[in-house]
């Protein structure tokens, strides 16, 4: 099928009490491990392309590469810009295909983080394409955007909901202290807060930096109003040890076929993990 709009996945996430899984995907064996992994779970799902991973492979390129997956793919999938710097960045993605884009206006004042969010829906909300914004500072460093421990902060309850009304977002991701990157120890998020927010505003939740959460923190933020969750430092994780592994094994391997092929498989069996613990299993 063709690519859809994230909204009405996380509309029915929402509904359901569960949570669509946005994975980020840098090259050819990160998307097909995460297509294989939704066919498999019979999930919609959310691929993302971040700054770095833009750089890396080329807007055009991962624009193609996924709108080709999805016309063979049974489930849903969309197409999200994570972390988008720009009006004029969004703007490309949109007429690149995108169906979904994430405009970081966090490190903004309130008042600008909304006229540049709110000119964004204006445009995407034309051609039906979904916009998720953010509120808060999501610390640590998601490839070229770095926010230090001192800089960050939560989202609060208050602003969530005037920033939801005044730009017309379909989903807004919140700071309840998870960070991006690899975690040292285990982050205490805080759900009092999240429970605030998500009785304030009408839209779908999101929750950045998710992993090495523990799985009650997880199942906890999506009974909380989490129906988004972002994962990319796990699948790293998994590429890095299958390639580990192949090389350690023989060092004088040069097919690229069997380096990657088991790395493919590696992050294919950590995102069908998360796809269960989310909930989305079965849900395409």
């Amino acid at each position: 099928m063709a690519l859809v709009p994230a909204a009405p996945l996380l509309q029915k996430a929402r509904e359901g009490r569960y949570a669509v899984g946005a994975f980020n995907c840098n090259n050819l064996e990160i998307l097909q491990a995460i297509i294989a992994a939704a066919e498999a779970e019979q999930s919609p799902v959310i691929i993302q392309a971040s700054q770095g991973g833009l750089k890396y492979a080329g807007l055009e390129y991962i624009a193609a590469m996924v709108q080709e997956a999805a016309n063979t793919a049974t489930v849903p999938v969309a197409l999200n810009l994570d972390h988008g710097t720009s009006f004029e960045q969004a703007v490309r993605c949109i007429r690149a295909g995108f169906t979904a884009v994430m405009v970081d206006g966090s490190r903004l004042p309130f008042a600008e983080n909304v006229e540049l969010v709110r000119c964004v829906v204006d445009v995407a909300h034309c051609v039906g394409v979904s916009v998720e914004g953010e509120l808060g500072r999501i610390g640590g460093k998601e490839d070229d955007i770095v926010v230090a421990k001192e800089d960050a902060f939560f989202t609060d309850p208050d602003e969530a909901c005037r920033f939801v009304e005044a730009t017309g977002v379909d989903a807004l991701a919140v700071a309840i202290g998870t960070a991006h990157g690899v975690y040292k120890g285990e982050p205490k998020l805080d759900f009092a807060r999240l429970d605030k927010i998500n009785k304030k505003v009408d839209v779908p939740l999101v929750l950045h930096g998710a992993s090495g959460l523990s799985d009650e923190s997880i199942r906890q933020a999506i009974q909380l109003g989490i129906t988004k969750i972002n994962i990319d430092t796990e699948i790293r994780q998994a590429f890095a040890q299958g390639v580990r592994e192949v090389l350690a094994k023989n060092p004088d391997e040069i097919d690229p076929r069997r380096i990657l092929g088991p790395a493919r498989d590696r992050m294919q069996s950590v995102v069908q993990g998360k796809m269960r613990l989310f909930g989305c299993s079965r849900r395409a």
